[in-house]
């Protein structure tokens, strides 16, 4: 029975590599026959690409489940597949649970997907298949991308690190590197689709290079994308203090495209307890870091993730990490409290840290750092700055008639789409100058009329309702310089 005709709807949770995985299973289904669905109505397909990070992880994925069992019932031609580190972690256990699930697949094989779902249905019975290790890397997969104007590139699959708070390399295993030929010929398929900006995405994306034997690797590539024609902005997420080099801090300073933001996750600012979290890299080693940033792109915006709470963390301990906030002023920061990822050895720590304990040290935390961004943010007023105009960035947009964007550093803007300067209208994918005129601790705000507006082929795109598709990219061998030109397909072999 032929899937085409068909409509799906994915459901994401967790980090950009979800997201970026969910991109690729749409480009599969719909290479299948399927299409997405729209407002209302029941899809033919719902797939849940699912988070472990997270203690209640399960409850919500358990819990969304039940709520679609009478939907289900009720179409009886429904079927429901789960996949991502959660599918890795409890494998057969989903279908015990939610018997009315069809599919279960994991992290090392997004590309099953059709094919299980076929089988299923003709079998008429739930079908699991988890793999032990990547067979096939996801690059190979054909994606639709979210954005018409940013878009995830993935460099590497995988984490290599032990870090005792994290469940991620037992679910998606050892680093695995792209070749650099692969990565830049996707980076130009999507440019030649119209997107002016990439993120590279990595669990250590640093780290990059490990596999092929460069330690300078990462660098290289950062430089190499300063050479696609028509890419505007670069960024990166997330890298590891320890794997962190300066030829990294040199390329970002001389690569025209590289936008000046780095995410450097600190997890803690005592010393003994990134021992703990088995983090090799202390905080002297990792304020260095931005110092040397810093110093070569004063303009930098640094943001973090910041744990409150991890076993054994005293008031001392505490009191290290707004030390080091304090000195780092960071952009901002992605505050978590502690909670138990199960399977990771601080779950089974002695010196779990009481939750009313957690929750007084958190406020804190945030407290200091929204002053601290605010403070940084002030700077800014009566600035120019170039913005890539985003889609839903402004929850208040409609009301206030503004529009909102990324600068360059990553910072949100959001700002009157009015002046002499626009050109028709201005739409998202397209890039406007403006000039700061008030700061927030989360936001920037530009009231002014725009000092420049240039329409772009993003622009167009998004005003068309069209959207990048990107085929797959096979593996080759290591090499760094222009990609070969893209054949028309958008493809590269």
């Amino acid at each position: 029975m032929s899937a085409t005709g068909k409509t799906y709807q994915i459901r994401t949770f967790g980090c950009q590599m979800n997201v970026h995985d969910s991109e690729r299973l749409a480009g599969q289904l719909e290479a299948a026959g399927y299409w997405p669905a729209g407002e209302g109505g029941t899809p033919d397909l719902v797939v849940f690409n699912t988070c472990a990070v997270r203690e209640n992880a399960d409850n919500k994925l358990y819990g969304t489940l039940g709520h679609l069992r009478p939907v289900k019932e009720a179409n009886p031609g429904m079927q429901i597949a789960v996949g991502g580190c959660l599918a890795q972690k409890d494998r057969g256990d989903i279908v015990k649970r939610a018997p009315w699930v069809d599919v279960v697949f994991g992290t090392h094989n997004l590309g099953s997907l059709p094919a299980l779902l076929e089988r299923a249905r003709h079998n008429a019975e739930a079908e699991v298949e988890i793999l032990e290790s990547l067979e096939t890397f996801p690059s190979t997969l054909p994606a639709r991308r979210d954005s018409a104007y940013s878009g995830w590139v993935s460099i590497s699959v995988g984490c290599n690190n032990t870090c005792t708070f994290c469940i991620v390399p037992s679910l998606r295993g050892k680093e695995r590197d792209r070749r650099p030929g692969e990565i830049l010929a996707e980076i130009e398929a999507l440019v030649a689709e119209g997107v002016l900006e990439v993120t590279l995405l990595g669990q250590n994306v640093n780290s990059y290079g490990v596999e092929f034997g460069d330690r300078l690797a990462f660098g290289k590539l950062l430089r190499a994308c300063g050479s696609v024609d028509g890419l505007e902005r670069v960024r990166f997420t997330s890298p590891h203090p320890a794997a962190f080099t300066d030829d990294v801090i040199e390329a970002m300073a001389q690569t025209p495209n590289m936008c000046h933001q780095l995410h450097m996750p600190l997890q803690s600012g005592s010393d003994r307890v990134l021992k703990e979290m088995r983090r090799s890299y202390r905080s002297s080693r990792y304020l260095s870091i931005l110092d040397k940033v810093r110093q070569v792109m004063p303009d930098a915006a640094i943001t973090t993730d910041i744990i409150v709470g991890f076993p054994g963390e005293t008031e001392e301990d505490f009191q290290a990490t707004l030390d080091v906030v304090r000195r780092a002023r960071f952009a901002s920061a992605f505050t978590f409290q502690y909670s138990k990822r199960p399977g990771t050895p601080a779950a089974e720590m002695d010196g779990q840290v009481p939750k009313d304990v957690v929750r007084e040290r958190y406020q804190r935390l945030v407290d200091l750092q929204n002053e601290i961004a605010w403070q940084e943010n002030k700077k800014i007023v009566g600035r120019k700055v170039e913005l890539l105009v985003a889609t839903g960035e402004g929850r208040k947009d409609a009301e206030t008639h503004r529009m909102s964007g990324r600068a360059r550093d990553g910072r949100l803007v959001h700002f009157a789409p009015a002046g002499p300067a626009v050109e028709g209208s201005v739409r998202p994918g397209d890039v406007v100058e403006t000039m700061i005129s008030y700061a927030a601790p989360h936001h920037l705000v530009a009231d002014g009329d725009l000092l420049s507006h240039r329409r772009t082929r993003a622009g167009d795109n998004v005003e068309a309702g069209r959207r990048p598709k990107t085929d797959g990219v096979s593996l080759g061998l290591p090499s760094f310089g222009a990609p070969a030109p893209a054949p028309a397909n958008g493809c590269a072999s």
